[in-house]
């Protein structure tokens, strides 16, 4: 154990002497080597002297995951699995089964088989829950169980898993699996383009370039950009997108930090394809980072009208760090500011609230800055489109059914039932919607409001205080009241939980080629968008 210990603590002192002497933290030398050796000491006396016995790397996985928590929830500690992934979600590519998988503590489930690859061959649907890999049981296995059906291209394995109550087996034939950075382009109209791009892995640019030269010899005189759900990625990749439409020497972004060499100017380095086009960029609030600098340079350039629901809102930079044993750990760095000169961070990681809590900016103290016309844009709180479109925005109940993986469940539910033979006239009903919320009763949804919790935390105090008696009538009437309201919610945010099932419904009958086939003719942004588009005065209207 000694040995161990050894390994676990002068080593990763080593790392953190040599790191933080080498950054601006020099000034704070003396107040970081007193607390690494009170460290020491302190992890030292319990793995020797603590009365079970302790796991000194769970300890230490601990103590690091509790010291970035105070940061902000980009800046983490990557163990070997960890900087894989990362790996896999820049490039795009790695040997697996080619599927989607949401690891789970007993099973893993597949979330969407990719069309023609190795589990979709072998017949492996969505909602799938594979229980064994091999001769491995899925509950069993400590570590990532996700990596049990990674290996070497050519190699099989035989999976065990449950499909709507029943137990099946399949061989799949592992593989090597491409992810494109742009899963689908094609053209809208005869004169209009469409480009998904959904991740910005070190693909990203070069397909995006090739989409657009490919729709502009197809005859597309204007570009609609979906950037909705793409969480971002590679900022140089993000550089080069914004190139293909503006002049070279033109100013991107521009990043910010503590340490001075990581202050970087970025500009456009190259000749760019088309920078007079029409384009509309579509935008919701799971576009973050580098999608938000795409949107963000291309609105204060006013190059392009932006479509949707407000960004997310990330203007923070990452950098990783090489740490030893093949671990990593990827720091917040820099803000990051669009041409005009605004962060658009929404949540404020450095002064929470009195529950420890991120809060977002408030709008009386967004800033306001200017495009290049003089058009009117702020900072504070993502990107905010020209163009809002209401049916599109989510809330905090949405976002309880979504995490729940409701929308999911009900998706795979629905396509055992029900055999649709031509998808493009398939549309949700009233009677659909029903179905739905009786769905949640039945699975036993329940979605806690802090206005609850802040409710029930008061009647524990008037309990203690003996004036529950008094106050308890009230308290049920509030309740109910607030349970009504849930109810409400629910239809309140029927178009927006429709769209969500459609999509995922649609997914599951023609994979996510088919949807976009499918969204391209019934998404009302994709309608707003082409709308806007294709009108020369209301585009530059939206510019002016």
């Amino acid at each position: 154990m000694k040995h161990i210990f050894k390994k676990k603590i002068i080593i990763p002192l080593l790392v953190l002497t040599v790191f933080f002497t080498g950054t601006a933290f020099r000034s704070d030398f003396f107040e970081i080597a007193k607390q690494i050796e009170i460290f020491t000491d302190l992890f030292k006396e319990i793995n020797m002297n603590y009365v079970d016995e302790t796991n000194p790397a769970e300890l230490m996985d601990t103590a690091i995951k509790s010291m970035l928590k105070d940061l902000d929830p980009y800046t983490n500690f990557m163990n070997e699995q960890d900087v894989e992934a990362a790996r896999i979600n820049n490039t795009g590519d790695y040997i697996g089964i080619g599927a989607k998988v949401r690891t789970l503590k007993d099973k893993l489930v597949i979330v969407e088989p990719y069309k023609d690859y190795p589990a979709d061959k072998a017949g492996l649907k969505a909602g799938d829950e594979i229980i064994k890999v091999g001769n491995t049981s899925v509950v069993n296995y400590k570590d990532d169980a996700g990596d049990l059906l990674k290996g070497s291209p050519g190699t099989s394995v035989e999976v065990t898993f449950k499909r709507q109550g029943q137990t099946k087996t399949a061989t799949i034939n592992r593989a090597e699996v491409a992810i494109d950075a742009v899963p689908y382009f094609s053209m809208i109209n005869d004169k209009t383009g469409y480009i998904v791009l959904s991740q910005f892995s070190e693909k990203a640019s070069a397909q995006t370039n090739y989409a657009v030269r490919d729709l502009k010899a197809q005859g597309a005189k204007r570009l609609i950009l979906d950037l909705r759900g793409n969480p971002g990625g590679l900022v140089n990749e993000a550089i080069d997108i914004v190139n293909i439409f503006v002049p070279k020497g033109q100013l991107v972004v521009t990043t910010k930090s503590k340490v001075k060499k990581y202050n970087r100017t970025y500009y456009t380095q190259k000749d760019p394809i088309d920078t007079e086009i029409p384009l509309v960029i579509l935008i919701d609030g799971g576009s973050a980072s580098a999608s938000e600098i795409v949107t963000g340079s291309l609105q204060d350039l006013d190059r392009a009208v932006v479509v949707g629901t407000r960004s997310f809102g990330k203007g923070l930079v990452q950098r990783p760090k090489l740490l030893t044993y093949g671990t990593q750990v990827k720091i917040t760095i820099s803000r990051y500011y669009t041409p005009s000169g605004r962060c658009i961070q929404a949540l404020d990681y450095w002064h929470r609230n009195e529950k420890g809590e991120a809060v977002r900016v408030k709008q009386e103290n967004y800033n306001e800055y200017k495009t290049k016309n003089g058009r009117k844009v702020f900072d504070g709180g993502g990107i905010f489109p020209d163009e809002v479109m209401s049916g599109s925005q989510n809330s905090a109940l949405t976002t309880a059914i979504v995490n729940d993986n409701l929308i999911f469940d009900y998706a795979t539910d629905f396509y055992y039932k029900h055999k649709i033979n031509n998808i493009d006239n398939f549309k949700l009903t009233d009677a659909d919607f029903n179905d739905f919320k009786k769905y949640l009763n039945k699975n036993q949804f329940s979605f806690v409001t802090n206005t609850e919790k802040a409710l029930k935390t008061a009647f524990e105090v008037a309990k203690r205080e003996s004036f529950d008696d008094d106050i308890k009538t009230d308290y049920d009437t509030l309740v109910s009241n607030l349970n009504q309201s849930k109810i409400k919610a629910l239809d309140e945010n029927k178009t927006y939980l429709l769209d969500l099932l459609t999509e995922e419904i649609v997914k599951r009958y023609v994979y996510r080629e088919g949807l976009f086939d499918y969204l391209k003719t019934h998404d009302p942004e994709i309608k707003k968008a082409t709308e806007i588009v294709s009108s020369p005065s209301a585009y530059l209207e939206y510019l002016r």
